[in-house]
């Protein structure tokens, strides 16, 4: 409770006048070092909100006298980047994409700034290794490619994207929804089949009763073998790799509904350097032919 203010004979420091059970409370005064300090702190921030932007106002904030700009910083640090670039990117975008790989110095350089751009643009589905994951996102470092896995064919994809409707020389293809097609028992029949290209657990008997079925309805771009076909972009049925997942039901739900899978075209977000960069880097991860 609140009492008389008085001073402790032991340290000989007034109180604050409040007291429990016998002990008070000491008005011990802060040190003046930190009170400097405090105040200096206080100067300056009344310094730097003149100084920098800092009042908010309904579209932005005060430039401040210095006129700074962090937003101008980043775009100087950038032009700087591109302006030390720019004598390597000429260099790049005068010799054939292909032959890239037959300079050792270009290939370091294109693989180093191919790094940066995939993983600005490219990590957020592929992974920031390029492994890809089931649901749609294709593995870039494995040997299973859709539309093809060289340089050029990678430069390809990356400038006009696939089934970006966006971009009229998008890679584009579609399979139709065997839902409204074939009967319930024709689909899981032909699952069945398919699971038996890949050498997967199926029933046999279903398989080959439906080989036909296959023949009659994918053939035309998986190939009567089940090996795809590059210029449709049809995956191999026969080598277990998956894009969607390979179980029955995935399948089953594969074939009954179909897949779009999209890829959004980067011409327009890149600069030409950059996606032949990108095309090298992804090109080099493991799985480029």
């Amino acid at each position: 409770m609140a009492g008389k203010r008085d001073v402790d004979e032991a340290t000989n420091t007034q109180t604050t006048g409040h007291e429990w059970d016998g002990i008070k409370e000491l008005d011990t005064p802060m040190p003046r070092w930190w009170l400097w300090s405090l105040y200096a702190t206080i100067v300056w921030g009344v310094i730097y909100l003149f100084l920098m932007p800092a009042w908010p106002l309904i579209n932005g904030a005060t430039p401040g006298l210095l006129g700074y700009s962090s937003r101008g910083a980043v775009e100087r640090d950038i032009a700087e980047a591109e302006a030390v670039n720019a004598p390597l990117d000429a260099q790049l975008m005068s010799v054939d994409i292909a032959s890239i790989a037959e300079d050792p110095d270009m290939l370091r350089y294109a693989i180093a700034g191919g790094g940066a751009v995939f993983r600005n643009n490219c990590s957020q589905c592929h992974g920031a290794g390029g492994q890809g994951a089931l649901g749609g996102y294709p593995n870039l470092v494995d040997d299973d490619w859709l539309w093809g896995g060289t340089t050029e064919e990678i430069y390809q994809t990356v400038t006009h994207g696939i089934r970006y409707e966006a971009d009229p020389d998008t890679r584009f293809s579609q399979m139709p929804a065997f839902g409204d097609i074939l009967e319930a028992d024709e689909i899981a029949g032909l699952a069945e089949y398919v699971l038996s290209l890949s050498g997967a657990d199926h029933d046999a008997d279903l398989a080959a009763a439906h080989q036909q079925t296959f023949i009659d309805n994918c053939s035309a771009c998986h190939g009567e073998d089940g090996t795809g076909m590059r210029d449709q972009g049809a995956p191999n049925l026969t080598d277990g790799i998956w894009l969607y997942g390979g179980d029955r039901d995935t399948i089953v739900a594969t074939i009954t509904n179909a897949r779009y899978g999209i890829m959004p075209a980067f011409q327009n977000r890149l600069t030409d350097a950059e996606i032949r960069k990108v095309a090298v880097y992804v090109h080099g991860l493991g799985g480029g032919e």
